[in-house]
Parts: C-alpha cells; sequence; structure tokens
C-alpha cells in the first residue's frame, strides 16, 4: 500500500484504543498527545514491514500502537525535562496540565504501550517483548547521554553518534524488526531490516542536524536554533576538531554564551563553512543512507518489495524540513 494507506489504517485503529475514563486527569493528556498529529513514522514502518515480508499487515497493528504509544511517553518526559513550552504548535502536556500530570500520564502511557503486546502468543511475544525492552532502555541511555553532553566541554564524534543512534535510531530500526517478526521472517531477514532502520535513522538524525542550521524556515521552525540553543550537533563537533586553537575559543566563546541574536548564528555558521564541516555531515548523511540501503539488497524478498523499502529511504532523505 502507499504510506498513506497505512497511516489511514494506523489512525482509525488508534481511535479504537484511546479510551477516556476516569480519572480525567490521567487519561485526559494521553488522549491530548495522541492527537496532536505527526507523520505517525513508527507504526507506519511496523505495519509496512510486516505487509512486504508478506504477512497480512493487520497483524502488526496492536505492535504499531505499542509503538506510537512508546514514542508519545517519551516525548511528554522530554519536554518536561528540555522545559519546553509548544510540541507541534500546540501546548505540551506539562504546560496544558503540570508536571506532575506530565510525568504520571506518561507513566501510564508506557504501560498502555506494553499491554499493546500482550495480544500476540509464545515466541511471537517473547521475541517482540525483548527487542521493545531493549529498546527502551536504549532510549534513556541516549537521553542520559544527551543531557550529559550538555554540561561536557568536549564530545567525541563517536560518542555522539552513539547518542543519536539510541535516542531515535534505534526506535526506528524497532519498529521495522517488529514487523518482520510478526511477519514470521528468517533470522537473517530480521537482523538486516533491523540494520536498515539504524543507519537509516542515523543518516535522519544528522540530516537534522544539517537542516537545522542550512535548511529552509518553515512550520516556525527558526534556522539556526540548535546554535541560539548551544546544542553540540556533528557540525559543532567536527569544526571544534579541525579549528585553531583561536577558531576553537571563539566557537567555545559563542556556546557558553546565552546571546541569541542572528549574528550569533551568523558568526558560528561562518566557522563552520571555514572548516567544510557541512560538506562532512553531508558525506556522512549519505554514507549512512548506502549502508542502510546495502542492508535491504541481503534481504530474501521479492525485489519489487526492495524497492518500497529503499523508495521510502529516499523519500525520507530529500526533506527539507
Amino acid at each position: 500500500m502507499e504510506l498513506n494507506q497505512y497511516k489511514t489504517q494506523f489512525l482509525e485503529y488508534l481511535s479504537q484504543k484511546i479510551d477516556l475514563k476516569e480519572p480525567n486527569n490521567l487519561y485526559e493528556p494521553i488522549s491530548y498527545i495522541l492527537n496532536l498529529g505527526g507523520k505517525r513514522l513508527r507504526p507506519i514502518l511496523v505495519l509496512m514491514s510486516c505487509d512486504l515480508f508478506g504477512s497480512d499487515y493487520r497483524k502488526a497493528m496492536d505492535a504499531s500502537v505499542a509503538i506510537e504509544m512508546f514514542h508519545n511517553f517519551t516525548l511528554i518526559h522530554d519536554d518536561i525535562m528540555d522545559k519546553a513550552s509548544l510540541r507541534r504548535g500546540k501546548e505540551t502536556v506539562h504546560i496544558k496540565w503540570d508536571e506532575n500530570i506530565g510525568i504520571l500520564s506518561g507513566d501510564a502511557l508506557m504501560i498502555m504501550s506494553y499491554q499493546m503486546l500482550e495480544t500476540y502468543d509464545g515466541d511471537t511475544f517473547k521475541k517482540l517483548f525483548a527487542l521493545f525492552n531493549k529498546t527502551a532502555l536504549q532510549i534513556c541511555e541516549g537521553q542520559q547521554y544527551d543531557m550529559d553532553f550538555e554540561t561536557r566541554k568536549v564530545v567525541l564524534l563517536d560518542d555522539y553518534l552513539k547518542m543519536t543512534s539510541y535516542k531515535t535510531a534505534v526506535l526506528l530500526a524497532c519498529s521495522l524488526q517488529m514487523g518482520a517478526i510478526i511477519a514470521n521472517t528468517n533470522e537473517a531477514d530480521v537482523e538486516h531490516i533491523y540494520k536498515f532502520g539504524l543507519n537509516l535513522g542515523i543518516a535522519f538524525q544528522l540530516q537534522d542536524d544539517y537542516l537545522d542550521v542550512f535548511g529552509t524556515e518553515e512550520f516556525g521552525k527558526k534556522v539556526g536554533g540548535d546554535i541560539l540553543e548551544n546544542k553540540k550537533t556533528f557540525l559543532y563537533l567536527k569544526t571544534y576538531d579541525l579549528a585553531t586553537k583561536v577558531d576553537r575559543e571563539e566557537l567555545l566563546n559563542w556556546y557558553s554564551g546565552t546571546s541569541r541574536s542572528e549574528n550569533k548564528i551568523k558568526k558560528v555558521k561562518a566557522l563552520f563553512n571555514k572548516y567544510n564541516a557541512p560538506d562532512v555531515l553531508l558525506y556522512e548523511i549519505e554514507r549512512y543512507s548506502l549502508i542502510a540501503f546495502e542492508s535491504i539488497k541481503k534481504l530474501s524478498i521479492q525485489d519489487v518489495n526492495k524497492d518500497v523499502f529503499v523508495n521510502f529511504g529516499r523519500s525520507l532523505m530529500h526533506r527539507k524540513k
């Protein structure tokens, strides 16, 4: 099916699983966050993977809801930790209600995500549950790395890529692998599709780093926001590695201050360009994308189905925002 068809089927099923009940202050925030919209990329991948590995995608519906619920649980808690006031253009849960409600509703949403997996039997349940637990813990580790990096003057690129892998890429990989497990796919293909999602997820996050600074301003997202927030992205770390002592001190000076001026963005971008950090980043995005596509070549499915995965990956990497 087309991606939008998976999305439509998923949203219809999700609406049946959102149950408004007492206490209102626990379940209303859950309904609120699940109805804020978004691409629904992760649940779509669960359904698409199950379908392309030759099974009925509807068997993967409960797993797709589990993934979406877990993802939104992480968003609620991330917004609290980041003190964010907006999510997809709307008030975050802890702003609309309060932090305590946000924490508790997030916890409940996480538990509900586990409950969605209870519909699977035997070996399928065991595999899904183990994968889900591994992924959940890695996401927590990635979030902690991200917070630790905020106070560290020096962050190695390898450490940054590990953080990116854990915080973003593993959930994409998990989504694809869940669909394959439900389709009762052979072990080799289960591993290949995971590696596809993992490397594509890293490329996706690196592209975010690039677009934040060199993309176009759309949907209210400010270009250069990562610079203003002093985020140590790939561009910052590569420039820091290559810079002279004088330029390194200038970079550190900009990132140690609280300035939110256009001049800060301009000066930091100039340093990025001076050391060709954007070109290095684009190379890495392409490299991880190609590694991802190599995994698809190894799958023991029809070429037409392989093409769907490849076309999806290309469409994801050709976005402008």
